[in-house]
């Protein structure tokens, strides 16, 4: 069982707005969780003011995952995936005999995007765009809560590198019908 928080956010997408949605919450996440010097942008998204980061590695790795997400959905049989973003540390690896081998990455903070693709009929286009409306805004609620909190603050780890955007190494993975890709 691993210690460190893990924050599930659940989406139901249809194929107009999946990847501007997808785009908008893996923003907002990194948004919340870079700690270097970011220049802060917003995106608007069925109405709602999502946060991100104007950082050109950033934006060509959400668009990357995105696109990836997305040409795993169209391509395979399965209407559902994720996207799980983890953040980790480097920590000195050690052998049996506590020699020191090396680096390795140890995860203190996990964030789970489930999504569904469905397709609305015509008629129930103003009720999903409203439903995927309000996930947004209880995915930010999410987002501000968890990072404001006691657990989310105490899981960061000791910055010690302050010269990138990110003193943390960010892993960025895909699944589709439970099988990774990319």
């Amino acid at each position: 069982m691993n210690t460190y928080p893990t924050i599930t956010i659940d989406l139901i997408l249809d194929r107009h707005t999946v990847k501007d949605v997808l785009r908008a919450i893996l923003d907002a996440i990194l948004f919340h969780r870079l700690f270097g010097t970011i220049k802060p942008i917003t995106r608007e998204v069925l109405g709602v003011t999502m946060p991100g980061v104007s950082d050109p590695e950033m934006e060509q790795l959400v668009e990357d995952k995105v696109d990836l997400f997305w040409k795993g959905i169209e391509g395979g049989m399965s209407k559902r995936g994720q996207i799980v973003v983890t953040f980790s540390e480097k920590r000195p690896k050690k052998s049996w005999f506590q020699v020191y081998v090396g680096e390795e990455d140890v995860p203190w903070e996990q964030w789970i995007i489930n999504a569904e693709m469905q397709q609305p009929r015509d008629r129930d286009r103003q009720q999903f765009d409203t439903a995927l409306s309000n996930t947004l805004t209880k995915a930010i609620h999410t987002m501000l809560t968890h990072t404001s909190s006691d657990r989310g603050r105490t899981a960061v780890p000791l910055i010690t590198n302050a010269a990138t955007i990110s003193p943390f190494p960010i892993r960025v993975s895909v699944k589709v019908g439970g099988v990774e890709i990319g």
